[in-house]
């Protein structure tokens, strides 16, 4: 599988702070990744490098093969990257179909000239066809998004991803708060998504997640990657003790 995300010696510091300190790592194309690592290791620092959200202080951020230097969300969503935050950045009182297209409402012509108007009817289809990618039927697209299920939640942020044709998913804690039921929904629409091709990067806390739906896990501490390790084999206590300890033993790939 080609490469397509590669960091070089990235570090980041915020004056005194060294939040990230000279991590390398890389991804290929179709592979689900899990970045693990206790509160302050430098997990959020990391993704919102990647995201566009924060410029690096130093190193290299190579996507697909070319350097970038994003310097806002809209620049790296649009070379394919898309950033997927616990709040999952949903408007509430829009209708599903709306939050899947919010920022990129498709339009038609009027019968006034040179005027145009919002296209309800191919938003809506489309809406259900990226929903349906990923499994999910909300029989009706026209009630707000706050009616619904955090798993159906979850499946529209991942939907508008997938309408901006993302590449790279990179998703923040998505079974945060969510019950039993609702986890394990939104764990099979991160699968749908591996399923198809599309590169994950993820952050959870939740070790049972992780090794759910990662094939490899990356674990920061102190804003140093210390390690990576396959997935396969793992039991979640022993992730556990790997991020708490930073001793990777003989896991360790690096």
């Amino acid at each position: 599988m080609a490469e397509i995300l590669k960091l070089q010696s990235v570090s980041k510091e915020y004056g005194a702070v060294k939040a990230l300190r000279e991590v390398s790592l890389s991804v290929k194309e179709g592979e689900s990744v899990a970045l693990c690592g206790d509160n302050g290791a430098g997990k959020s620092t990391l993704i919102r490098l990647v995201s566009g959200a924060e410029v690096p202080t130093a190193g290299e951020i190579v996507l697909n093969g070319e350097q970038v230097h994003f310097t806002s969300p809209a620049d790296a969503l649009a070379k394919g990257v898309a950033t997927i935050y616990q709040d999952l950045a949903l408007a509430p009182r829009l209708q599903v179909y709306q939050n899947v297209f919010m920022g990129a409402e498709l339009t038609k012509r009027a019968l006034v000239p040179f005027l145009r108007v919002l296209d309800k009817k191919a938003m809506k289809q489309a809406a259900v066809s990226y929903l349906g990618r990923l499994n999910v039927d909300i029989k009706d697209l026209d009630v707000p998004v706050s009616a619904l299920s955090g798993g159906q939640r979850q499946a529209v942020a991942i939907s508008r991803a997938l309408r901006w044709n993302a590449s790279l998913v990179i998703m923040d804690e998505p079974t945060a708060a969510l019950g039993v039921k609702e986890t394990a929904q939104v764990l099979d629409l991160i699968r749908q998504l591996h399923d198809q091709g599309v590169t994950v990067l993820m952050i959870s806390h939740n070790m049972k997640d992780v090794l759910a739906v990662a094939e490899r896990v990356v674990i920061l501490k102190n804003g140093i990657k210390i390690g990576e390790c396959l997935a396969s084999g793992l039991t979640s206590e022993q992730l556990a003790t790997m991020v708490m300890t930073g001793n990777l033993g003989n896991r360790n790939l690096i």
